[in-house]
Parts: C-alpha cells; sequence; structure tokens
C-alpha cells in the first residue's frame, strides 16, 4: 500500500513543484514505485516531469471522463497524472455529494501499484486542495524563509483542521519546510525563524530541520524535464533534498 503525500501551501513561488519532483526523482532512484499527482491547473509539475500534455489528464478522471487508470502516463521519471489549465473550472464542475472525496475514492484503485503517490496542490484553497488533503496520508508544507511567506498560514491552518475534522482523521502534518534558503554562512534572519516555529506549534507539527538552499540548478531542471537529483546531483539543493529524504522515510534506504 502506497504513501499519499501533499506538498502544500497556497502562497505560490516556496517550492512545491520542486519539491514534488525532488521526492519523486529520489525515490525513483531507489527503484521505488512512484506516481506523482498534478493538482495545479498551471502544469508545472506535469512539464517538470516529461508528461506530454494530450490525452486524459487529472480534471477527466475527478469529472469521471476517464478512470484513473486512463489518465496515467509514464514518463523517463515516474508515472504521472497530468493538468493543464481545464482544472482550474473544477470548483464549479464539481458540485456532487462527497465531492471532497472524489480524489481519495479514485486511488482505491492504484494504490496497491505504488509505494509513493505524490500530489502537487495549486496556490488556492479550492475543492482541489481539499480533495488532496482527503485522499493525503501526511503533509509538506513548503515556505520561504520570509515575512511575506508567512501570511495566510492562519487559513491554511484553519482549512486542514477543518479536512482532519470531517474528512481525514488520520491526516498527519509532516512539517513546515524552509526552501529557497540563502547558502554560506549567511543566516536566516532570527525573527523569522522564531516566527516560523511559532507557527509550527500552531499546525501542531515542527520546523524539518533540513533546509532547502536557494539553488540555480533548482530552477533550470525543469527546462530540461529531470529531477534535481539527476539534473544537477552535485548542487546544494539536491544533497539537501536527499538527506530530507533520508530523515522522512530512512526505510527506503
Amino acid at each position: 500500500m502506497s504513501t499519499v503525500i501533499v506538498v502544500t501551501n497556497q502562497k505560490g513561488g516556496v517550492g512545491k513543484t520542486t519539491t514534488c519532483a525532488s521526492l519523486a526523482g529520489i525515490f525513483r532512484s531507489r527503484d521505488k514505485s512512484v506516481l506523482a499527482i498534478d493538482m495545479d491547473p498551471q502544469g508545472n509539475l506535469s512539464f517538470s516531469l516529461g508528461a506530454d500534455d494530450d490525452g486524459f489528464t487529472i480534471h477527466d478522471a475527478l469529472n469521471a471522463k476517464c478512470t484513473i487508470e486512463e489518465a496515467i502516463k509514464t514518463t523517463d521519471m515516474c508515472d504521472v497524472i497530468t493538468s493543464n489549465i481545464v482544472l482550474s473550472g473544477s470548483e464549479l464542475e464539481m458540485t456532487a455529494v462527497r465531492r471532497e472525496f472524489v480524489l481519495k475514492d479514485m486511488l482505491k484503485t492504484v494504490k496497491a501499484k505504488y509505494d509513493f503517490i505524490i500530489i502537487d496542490t495549486p496556490p488556492a484553497l479550492s475543492v482541489l486542495t481539499i480533495n488532496a488533503y482527503t485522499a493525503a496520508d501526511e503533509l509538506i508544507i513548503p515556505m520561504t524563509p520570509e515575512i511575506l511567506s508567512l501570511q495566510g498560514l492562519t487559513q491554511l491552518k484553519e482549512t486542514i483542521i477543518a479536512v482532519k475534522k470531517y474528512y481525514n482523521k488520520k491526516l498527519w502534518i509532516r512539517g513546515i519546510l524552509l526552501t529557497k534558503c540563502p547558502s554560506g554562512k549567511q543566516l536566516l534572519a532570527a525573527e523569522v525563524e522564531e516566527m516560523v516555529r511559532l507557527v509550527a506549534k500552531q499546525f501542531d507539527t515542527e520546523v524539518l530541520p533540513i533546509k532547502i538552499t536557494n539553488s540555480v540548478a533548482a530552477a533550470e531542471a525543469p527546462a530540461h524535464q529531470e529531477t534535481l537529483n539527476i539534473y544537477s546531483p552535485g548542487c546544494r539543493a539536491a544533497k539537501d533534498y536527499l538527506t530530507l529524504t533520508k530523515l522522512l522515510y530512512p526505510d527506503i534506504f
């Protein structure tokens, strides 16, 4: 049975897609079967993993236009269910009873085939995000070490609390992951570090001890449709993600 990991933050530009792709790449390097699901209408994870934007997408699967198996595409990186801008209309289209459980119910038919299912979420708290939370075993919340990145986390916390209460009592917040951190001896501002730790306590979680260093390679890898551990395994960010994965999922090493 697979572990369903959702990477989430309603703020854009905090490294959600890079984190999803990096985890997928490291899992595959350990011979684990991986399904990546792109729940963001921008489709960045789909592109980053080399999945063609043709055929059925997650939008089709969520709206019963195809089975989840029919939506899966195989790439050199891993299996992917792609997304595109059409998905942005899902808030109006998904109106049926139990609409929050659509993704979770679909995944039941494929969970046994994968060791890990990784879900990238949109920078918004919508029915798509709630579907991802309902289907998840665990959440990772990436954020940049900036005061502005803390804005909106109260609403995110309230959404997670509601999902745990009504839809997914076993949802586990693995931690807050600081991304795009300055390298070298430059340290995060002490007040930012303290505020992030206070936020983590409010989420009943922790700030993960591994920080992801800001890296040009992380921005370049998607253009080559490669995960960071393949595109630039020696860069600091790739090493950070590897250390993070060893910390969170030691059983695969």
